[in-house]
């Protein structure tokens, strides 16, 4: 057993080359290898090391951070050097180290930013794992962005990376102080909340300085890869989100067999800003994916389907799962796995499981009122109606789909009726 915990503590050397240069017909661009001064756990020697490994031990992988050149390809000035964000942590901001950071440490940070970035008007923090979002949310301080978010999946969350888009305070700190994270990310870190983090040895606390500028990143573009297994590769523009306040959305509409359908009920403000922020959220999530938001906070949240109306059942079913489990927390303190082991063990009243169950199911799993948001259009009306089940009040979804009438049916049809908003443009994500 001890042989295959090693493997986990293992840093491997890389032998990827210090610079690396990518070259586009005339243009060119350069990388530099990122690597860190950090101490080593078995020798405690002080060591200069990028990456632990990649997505599992055994592979090699290094970090390279854009320092020169620039790159233009028809009408797409592509992002320029000296906006460096996770490639650009400096021993300085590895205020500790934890374990040494493997790739997907660090691929979840990015994927935290990549969503904190529509989220900069008030305080929000995003709690990502396998780089996608387990609870995002907004509050009206940060200690309460990082509650709701933690709260919204606590399960999902443990051992995840949290990306905050303000400074930590002391409050904040005690609270994730809690919790197991894997990784802490913050523009800064006010007086106290270090040594507080600290208690826990093996988290990684880092500073990024430029989260207080992310909103700048919204439009910048960068190269996307994607290597094939044969060595080729394939490039894309990365995308661009082109929501950002209501008047980019559109009342769903579409027409069949000469005949028009219209939602029959404008969304309201409060919907309207759940819509917005879905979809930020959305950006971040690997599709086939289907989320829901209500009230600044993930609900439930469908990763990486195959099918629409099996992303949407599955992300109601783990609404159900993380609501019954936050209940549960908040009323006898212990998970709800733990409290139905108790029950089964005859050191708990079953009547605990029973009220937690009743309140889930009144309540719909706290779907009630809330937004879906799909990333691609319906291609039947089922994935709808599976919502509208659960007490849904809206839907933004980008449109396009040759039966968009049947949605807009449905829509109308439930009682009451439910509003729903078209984007115009896709979220896939793979």
């Amino acid at each position: 057993m001890e042989e295959h915990k090693k493997i986990y503590r293992t840093i491997m050397e890389d032998h990827f080359p210090d610079d690396m240069t990518i070259q586009f017909d005339k243009h060119r661009l350069i990388y530099r290898k990122r690597a860190w001064k950090l101490p080593d756990s078995a020798s405690q020697q002080i060591i200069e090391k990028g990456l632990r490994y990649g997505e599992n031990p055994g592979q090699e992988a290094a970090l390279y951070e854009l320092v020169n050149g620039n790159l233009v390809l028809g009408d797409c000035h592509f992002i320029e050097p000296g906006f460096g964000l996770v490639s650009h942590i400096t021993d300085e901001d590895m205020i500790q180290f934890g374990k040494h950071p493997g790739k997907i440490n660090l691929t979840d940070v990015d994927n935290g930013l990549n969503i904190l970035k529509f989220l900069m008007k008030k305080p929000a923090v995003a709690i990502m794992k396998h780089n996608n979002p387990c609870g995002v949310a907004y509050g009206e301080s940060i200690s309460e962005a990082y509650e709701r978010s933690d709260m919204a999946d606590r399960i999902a969350a443990f051992g995840g990376c949290a990306a905050f888009n303000r400074p930590i305070d002391k409050t904040t700190a005690e609270m994730i102080n809690q919790n197991y994270l894997e990784v802490v990310v913050a523009p800064e870190y006010g007086e106290g909340t270090v040594e507080i983090l600290a208690k826990r040895s093996n988290l990684r606390i880092i500073r990024i300085r430029k989260i207080d500028r992310l909103e700048q990143y919204r439009s910048l573009r960068f190269v996307d890869f994607k290597s094939l297994m044969d060595g080729g590769i394939i490039v894309q523009q990365s995308p661009v989100n082109a929501i950002t306040t209501k008047d980019d959305l559109k009342l769903a509409t579409a027409s069949h067999k000469g005949k028009q359908y219209t939602i029959s009920r404008m969304p309201t403000e409060e919907e309207y800003e759940d819509m917005i922020f879905g979809w930020a959220v959305e950006q971040g999530v690997s599709s086939n994916s289907v989320i829901y938001v209500k009230d600044g906070v993930t609900t439930g949240i469908g990763t990486g389907e195959q099918d629409r109306v099996g992303v949407a059942e599955i992300a109601i079913f783990k609404a159900y799962t993380k609501y019954a489990d936050a209940l549960c927390f908040r009323t006898y303190g212990v998970p709800y796995k733990i409290l139905e082991r108790e029950i089964q063990g005859g050191r708990r009243d079953p009547s605990q499981k029973e009220d937690i169950d009743d309140q889930v199911t009144r309540e719909k799993g706290g779907l009630m009122g809330s937004i879906m948001v799909s990333d691609a259009f319906f291609p039947f009306r089922d994935g709808v109606d599976v919502a509208i089940k659960e007490g849904i009040t809206g839907i933004i979804q980008p449109g396009g789909s040759e039966r968009d009438f049947e949605s807009v049916e449905a829509c109308n049809e439930a009682v009451p009726p439910v509003t729903m908003v078209f984007t115009g443009q896709r979220a896939f994500r793979h």
